[in-house]
């Protein structure tokens, strides 16, 4: 497999040092390349998504949603083969990517369908003006997609924002673009026109600073670490333009003393180890009141000792390994601080090395209890396989410590008591909470929180504002002379 870049409807190949080795995380073998575009390409990218804007924002929402619905059709068609190439390139298991997939192809769905029955509305300013507020698009888009939900994200941002009538220029992580490219073919099959979609695979020191610098870009959407979306901001402050920004978590999960124990735990694990904690919203922190701690510990530890660990192509893999090699060292390194720091360590907290693991990048499902707020584990984004368990004894400490993060992108409660439930969830600050659930991201509803998680959201009506511009339009229902002024 071989990544290039598409720019202006065409498929372009890289100079022959500007390839870079694509690795399969399971077991640290090549899988392929892929163009490592230059600031030079970035531009030309850029300058068609500028050049094809006025005719594809013209087309009327049936004509653009009409594109959407192919696109959804034909990745129907390659579910299959975009999972396996997803699970190769990022390591997910392939039960993940494939959910993933069919996710993808229902929000191109969804936003083909909203955008055409989507309107503006009307108002009434006095007795002489009719007023009308309508949605446009914004123009050119720059789209930067992280490395943990590939295809996901891409079509999180892309339908959006196609749908809208904006153009885009597409920046996918240099380490996972296989599902964007298969992507870029679609688009390129069903004869989405020249210079509306834009894929430039690169780093982000070259091919993402020329983006969020760009005086062309009219609006900015990443999903990525905090750090990187500060600079981003900082970047796009610079023009003033438009940003929407998914960021960073260290989501509470908190559990009463009345909840039915193994349904939390049940939810728990799937909170912080599905994706292999790589997940934006992974619940990294535990809150179980003190009644109830000593029973959720044992059955928590219990069960994150038989999470089968492998090779996502594995039909038995529940959880596959970290990204890249340096990510894995990263997260260890985390453990190893966690440890330093006074935290007892319940289970994992090493590299495994069984037998079809020795080469791939694979870190144990790890506990740790006896923590507090000040440690760095408690407080930092690892991203990874790592739980936190902590303990409260009222209502009002668990929404202490739930608030005391500087993030606020996900939580979930569990408890018996409804009231008690709808009480913690109104005093958490977080945008994507559940009560008695962890299953969150539906594309019909917003994804986002406030603090350092972000700015702005995605999916839902919500995703589809983030790509377009209110108007106000004012008509006069009479030609009359105002008389503000004598003369």
């Amino acid at each position: 497999m071989q990544v290039n870049m598409y720019i202006n409807g065409e498929w372009q190949m890289p100079e022959k040092d500007r390839l870079s080795s694509l690795i399969n995380p399971a077991n640290g073998t090549s899988i392929g390349t892929t163009a490592m575009a230059t600031a030079r390409d970035a531009e030309n990218a850029i300058g068609a998504a500028n050049n094809a804007y006025d005719e594809w924002s013209a087309l009327p929402p049936a004509e653009r949603a009409a594109y959407l619905y192919q696109i959804a059709d034909q990745i129907e068609k390659r579910k299959e083969e975009i999972s396996k190439w997803e699970t190769r390139n990022n390591g997910k298991p392939l039960r993940e990517t494939f959910a993933d997939v069919e996710t993808a192809c229902e929000c191109f769905r969804y936003y083909a369908g909203l955008i055409s029955s989507t309107d503006g509305y009307t108002f009434t300013s006095g007795t002489e003006i009719q007023g009308l507020v309508t949605y446009e698009p914004i123009g050119v888009c720059g789209l930067i997609i992280p490395w943990n939900h590939p295809i996901l994200i891409t079509a999180w941002k892309t339908a959006p924002a196609l749908a809208a009538g904006n153009t885009i220029v597409l920046k996918p992580s240099e380490y996972t673009p296989i599902s964007a490219y298969i992507l870029y073919e679609i688009f390129d099959q069903v004869g989405l026109p020249k210079g509306v979609a834009n894929l430039v695979p690169g780093g982000g020191d070259e091919v993402g600073a020329t983006i969020t610098n760009s005086t062309a870009i009219d609006k900015i959407s990443f999903t990525g670490g905090t750090e990187t979306g500060k600079r981003i901001m900082a970047a796009a402050a610079n023009n003033i333009t438009n940003v929407t920004l998914e960021l960073g978590g260290k989501s509470p999960v908190i559990v009463f003393g009345d909840a039915e124990i193994e349904h939390a735990v049940d939810h728990a694990l799937y909170a912080i180890y599905f994706g292999s904690g790589q997940v934006c919203s992974a619940g990294s922190r535990i809150l179980v009141e003190e009644s109830a701690y000593e029973k959720f510990v044992d059955h928590f530890v219990a069960r994150a000792k038989q999470i089968r660990v492998g090779p996502g192509e594995n039909e038995q893999t529940e959880m596959g390994p970290l990204y890249t090699e340096a990510h894995m060292n990263n997260v260890l390194a985390d453990i190893k601080r966690g440890e330093e720091e006074g935290a007892t360590l319940q289970c994992g907290g090493y590299r495994m090395h069984g037998e079809d693991l020795v080469h791939g990048f694979f870190v144990a499902p790890t506990v740790f209890t006896d923590v507090n707020e000040d440690m760095s584990i408690v407080q930092e984004e690892i991203f990874g396989p790592v739980v936190v368990i902590q303990t409260f004894t009222h209502e009002s400490e668990a929404i202490t410590l739930a608030n005391k993060t500087k993030y606020g992108l996900a939580a979930a409660v569990f408890t018996g008591d409804s009231a008690t439930g709808m009480r913690v969830i109104r005093g958490v600050k977080a945008g994507l909470t559940g009560i008695n659930t962890y299953g969150m991201g539906d594309v019909k509803a917003p994804w986002g929180g406030p603090k350092m998680s972000g700015i702005g959201r995605s999916l839902g009506p919500d995703g589809l504002k983030e790509f377009q511009e209110a108007k106000q339009i004012n008509v006069a229902l009479h030609n009359e002379k105002l008389g503000w002024f004598a003369n």
